[in-house]
């Protein structure tokens, strides 16, 4: 499960929009609002695609495919979730219902930059194997984050 805003898509931060460098990513308006999108991240999605069937678990929805394979070299036609606006549970991440849906009872690895105790306390109550990822709004995806992805699906392989 991959989320978009501050996994990709990065923010500024404390040294303003400007500060970015090229060679990390390149700004993009999409749909009206202007978002930094990371080159390395979009790299990491791509090497870890080969050990992971990547689902776009963001409020952009259907929006991700539209934009993200044209702008990154993404793989198009990546499945999405679709998300209910109202929190299904008290004090529930806003996500965990459809993510529970699609992944049924089959492992699954979320990267996210906005995961809460709602989200720990839900991974650890799944019967199949759950990896939490998450990734700090202004760096997004990094070789950290992918490398435990890559180490975490080479072990449930082990198993």
């Amino acid at each position: 499960m991959v989320d978009v805003d501050g996994v990709i898509s990065l923010f500024a931060g404390a040294a303003g929009p400007r500060e970015r460098r090229a060679e990390e990513g390149r700004w993009h308006s999409i749909d009206g609002m202007v978002h930094f999108l990371s080159w390395g991240a979009a790299a990491h999605l791509l090497a870890l695609a080969e050990d992971y069937e990547l689902v776009w678990a963001s409020g952009w929805e259907e929006r991700a495919d539209e934009h993200l394979p044209h702008l990154l070299g993404l793989p198009a036609g990546l499945p999405f979730l679709r998300f209910e606006r109202a929190v299904g549970r008290a004090n529930a991440h806003w996500k965990l219902d459809a993510i529970d849906a699609y992944a049924a009872g089959r492992p699954l690895a979320w990267i996210d930059d906005a995961l809460g105790p709602a989200c720990e306390v839900w991974a650890s109550a799944r019967a199949a194997p759950t990896l939490l990822v998450q990734t700090d709004p202004e760096l997004g995806l990094t070789s950290a984050e992918a490398e435990l992805l890559r180490s975490w699906a080479h072990s449930l392989r082990a198993r």
